[in-house]
């Protein structure tokens, strides 16, 4: 598994996680009671794993999608 994406953003990762949901692609949010445990300081953020064979394909959609919302 390879790290695609680490935040306390739950927004940004929730959309990260569909986007990838509607490629095909599984994606798994760790540290997610870690990071509800430790409150609300923000101190433990949460991470979206791929597989290692999906993780460029995963990289390359996500910041094309990235490029073209901020492009907006």
């Amino acid at each position: 598994m390879k790290e695609l994406l680490r935040t306390n953003d739950a927004v940004l990762l929730s959309w990260a996680d569909a986007l990838l949901s509607d490629a095909g692609v599984e994606a798994i949010v760790l540290d997610t009671h870690t990071s509800i445990l430790e409150g609300s300081i923000s101190a433990i953020p949460r991470r979206l794993m791929v597989a290692d064979e999906d993780y460029e394909a995963a990289r390359r959609l996500f910041d094309s999608a990235r490029a073209t919302i901020r492009g907006a």
